[in-house]
């Protein structure tokens, strides 16, 4: 229950009650759930539905838990729980924004005294950047991205190997159509709960993203990531191709290598080919925009390889010239031989080209969903932490302050505020909820030295031992990610802090 100093007494059991966990302010009836269906009336109070979830490391390793101490009051003293971290998820909010954080618990790790601020955040400056490792083309940059027909963000700029994803945002969540904000938040909620949601690019595809999964395009489970551009794949493979092909072209959206002009080709004295490329010369067997983007060839539109290539030079190529195309995830690859005519006829694909091809499939990696849920810690949030917001800021830029989401290691971006980003698959299952203001609510964690918290002017009256916290229906105690750095052991941890 969240105390307040200034609730009246409570209601009645046949009552309803009013919520002060968001903005929102629901009147709810027994037995029933607010909006976000977090907080319940049972009986009369205020009750959170989905249990506190605590890290503990005794789960990991296989041994016994150890109750939490229920019995007597607590008599103030700091108890040593380095075993066990208190997350956010399921604490309740610091709305409104007088209170401090629901939870400020202490624990001595390695002699230390360190504390830990707990607060579940109402974010509606958030949205997640997703990064789809594919060849595909999903659509151009700055095209609408939509869930439910509602714009819900944007393609931003690709990176080597990946498409990625601008979503959700303020302007998505308040700033438009009040579907428009309701469907941004419901499509920011399941993915960073994990769950597959279905996105339609303008002027391009449809996908299906799931955090840790394959994405589907158009239809079409992705299977593998690019080695590289055409180029970079030339450079790669160019030995292995020696003596097996005269001339190969490595099919690209960005960059299409040709190895016999490529600099690789050169130094192996790879002979010249008469071979006429479309496209745009940049620099020695490299071709920039041989085709158009899209969902074939190397993510390009095209399905006949031959179709970026013009005539052979005669007076350089010759009957027999094998020549070998691939695209830069080895899903497509064909084979000809030049004729008499010097045109090219398709051939089964020798042998040791195909064990090049898979070569090629084996040094791509496989094609992945990424979320990186990304929000900014307001002032009323960091209010729950220190009378003086502008400290923990300055605490957190210092590294003074360790800051986790469920116990998850973030990245704090550099400047001003706390803007973080986290990778919701390291997080507790369903650790990010809503409020149908609308805004994401995400766990988030800072957790310093207890004579640092004191010196930034911290809720020193609301610390309270792991210990005094009740063990029960209430709380959920799992088993950390073995990846993820010990958040009570911060100036040993892996810091991910820009």
């Amino acid at each position: 229950m969240l105390d307040d100093p200034t609730t009246a007494a409570r209601p009645a059991a046949d009552e309803k009650i009013r919520c002060d966990a968001c903005p929102v302010m629901c009147y709810i009836k027994p037995g029933a759930t607010g909006a976000c269906d977090r907080y319940a009336n049972d009986a009369g109070e205020l009750v959170r539905v989905d249990p506190h979830v605590l890290l503990d490391r005794a789960l990991a390793q296989g041994a016994s838990v150890v109750p939490f101490n229920r019995g007597g009051d607590w008599d103030g003293k700091l108890l040593a729980s380095p075993e066990t971290f208190v997350t956010a998820i399921g604490a309740g909010t610091t709305y409104p924004d007088y209170k401090p954080a629901p939870f400020i618990v202490s624990a001595e790790v390695d002699g230390v005294d360190m504390v830990t601020v707990v607060t579940e955040g109402i974010f509606s400056y958030c949205g997640v950047k997703v990064k789809i490792d594919t060849d595909r083309f999903l659509g151009p940059e700055q095209a609408t991205v939509r869930a439910a027909g509602e714009a819900v963000g944007h393609v931003t700029t690709s990176e080597y190997g990946s498409q990625m994803l601008s979503l959700g945002g303020v302007h998505h969540l308040t700033g438009g159509a009040k579907k428009e904000g309701r469907v941004t938040c419901e499509a920011l909620l399941e993915l960073c709960n994990g769950k597959a949601v279905e996105l339609a690019i303008d002027g391009g595809s449809t996908v299906i993203v799931q955090a840790g999964k394959a994405p589907i395009v158009n239809g079409f489970q992705e299977e593998r990531m690019r080695v590289g551009c055409g180029s970079a794949t030339i450079g790669m493979f160019a030995k292995q191709w020696l003596g097996k092909a005269d001339e190969v072209v490595v099919v690209d959206d960005h960059i299409t290598g040709v190895l016999s002009e490529h600099q690789a080709g050169k130094l192996l004295d790879i002979p010249e080919t008469g071979i006429k490329m479309k496209g745009r010369r940049s620099t020695p067997g490299r071709y920039f925009q041989v085709a158009e983007p899209g969902t074939g060839w190397g993510g390009t539109n095209i399905t006949d390889p031959l179709s970026i290539i013009g005539p052979f030079d005669p007076k350089v190529a010759w009957p027999g010239l094998r020549l070998f195309f691939i695209s830069t995830t080895g899903e497509h690859s064909a084979y000809y031989e030049l004729d008499e005519a010097l045109q090219p006829v398709a051939k089964a694909l020798p042998a040791d080209l195909l064990a090049s091809t898979e070569r090629v499939k084996e040094n791509c990696e496989p094609a992945l969903s990424t979320v990186l849920f990304m929000a900014g810690a307001g002032g009323s949030l960091r209010s729950g932490v220190t009378e003086n917001p502008v400290r923990l800021t300055k605490s957190v830029k210092d590294a003074l302050t360790y800051v986790t989401s469920g116990g998850a290691p973030v990245y704090v971006y550099p400047g001003g505020g706390i803007t973080f980003m986290v990778d919701v698959t390291r997080l507790p299952e369903n650790a990010f909820g809503y409020v149908p203001t609308p805004a994401l609510v995400a766990p988030i964690e800072f957790t310093l030295k207890l004579s640092d918290y004191e010196a930034l002017g911290g809720h020193m009256t609301e610390v309270r031992p792991v210990s005094s916290i009740p063990h029960g229906e209430a709380t959920l105690s799992l088993a950390p990610r073995g990846d993820n750095p010990w958040p009570l052991a911060p100036n040993s941890a892996k810091r991910s802090h820009g």
